[in-house]
């Protein structure tokens, strides 16, 4: 009721990508087919893991929260933005613009969460691998997961309140591809002091926490690893790494261009958005499957397992 009663404004016009005029249908391709492969490969990845019982173990447990979590982050402006370059209707309703608010901050404070778990996950098999069971039990598995998820909703409830709290009584233009905090902030009529330093104090502090508690973890990792006598040894718990590290990487590199440098140009922060938005949910499930033999032998088990259901019928 709050929101209804400040708010003058019930729908929004989003201006799309900049400088992108003459290229739609292009882009609208490219995209869609970003958009089916992060699908496809995330679903494979469930369906993977859920059918061979020699992946229901921490990590995978936790590849799946990911994995859903990447479907859902690509879902917020992915479909919205394959239709505006389509069919050209860059109406968006008010609770349209409040869900993708809602849904950017919770599902990517979500990931950045689920990445600092997997960090403990493989400090705790590394460094402590006689007592990984224990300290890794299904108990401790499930708080973690749903803790990153509680938190996360109440860290998007707090943005996406503080934001439509506001009167927007004037342009209803978002120059921007999709709802999001400082565009749509931008067409408010009042204050909007409180939300600005919110958003840069809570979107800001978030990430930096998560990377921190990784670094520390990885830190204890490479002490560890190099207290190996074994070649072998070392060389497995590395590569273990590998593969975290890259998404660690695909998800902060953004998010930091992003929010810490707030005067990057247009030209910048867009493609940077876009790759987060699109690209890096597509990435991950080809990164760990890759890099993962016990994934890909499942991955061979399930597709020989459908051939051969199709070949009794």
């Amino acid at each position: 009721m709050a929101i209804k009663n400040h708010t003058l404004v019930t729908e929004f016009i989003l201006l799309g990508i900049p400088h992108t005029e003459g290229q739609e249908t292009v882009l609208f391709v490219v995209f869609l087919i970003f958009y089916f492969c992060t699908l496809l490969g995330n679903l494979l990845i469930l369906l993977t893991v859920m059918s061979d019982s020699r992946l229901h173990t921490p990590m995978y447990f936790f590849l799946c929260n990911l994995s859903v979590l990447d479907i859902g982050f690509s879902s917020v402006s992915t479909p919205k933005m394959l239709a505006n370059l389509l069919v050209r209707n860059r109406v968006i309703s008010l609770g349209g613009c409040i869900s993708q608010v809602f849904f950017y901050h919770f599902l990517g404070c979500s990931e950045s969460l689920l990445y600092t778990v997997m960090a403990y996950d493989l400090f705790a098999a590394i460094c402590h691998p006689l007592r990984y069971n224990i300290i890794m039990n299904h108990w401790v598995c499930a708080l973690l997961a749903s803790g990153t998820w509680l938190i996360s909703s109440f860290h998007a409830t707090i943005l996406t309140t503080l934001t439509f709290r506001l009167p927007y009584c004037g342009s209803n233009e978002v120059d921007y591809f999709f709802c999001d905090i400082f565009p749509a902030v931008k067409l408010a009529c009042g204050n909007t002091l409180l939300i600005e330093t919110v958003s840069f104090i809570n979107i800001g502090l978030v990430p930096m926490i998560c990377f921190l508690l990784i670094l520390a973890s990885y830190i204890l990792i490479v002490i560890a690893i190099l207290k190996m006598h074994s070649a072998e040894g070392r060389r497995k718990a590395a590569s273990t790494c590998v593969s975290h590290l890259s998404v660690v990487t695909l998800f902060f590199g953004p998010c930091a261009l992003i929010y810490t440098q707030p005067s990057l140009s247009e030209v910048l922060v867009t493609p940077v958005q876009i790759f987060a938005n699109v690209v890096t949910p597509m990435l991950n499930p080809t990164i760990y499957t890759l890099r993962n033999k016990d994934v890909k032998g499942a991955l061979k088990k399930v597709a020989g397992g459908q051939i051969a259901s199709k070949g009794g019928h």
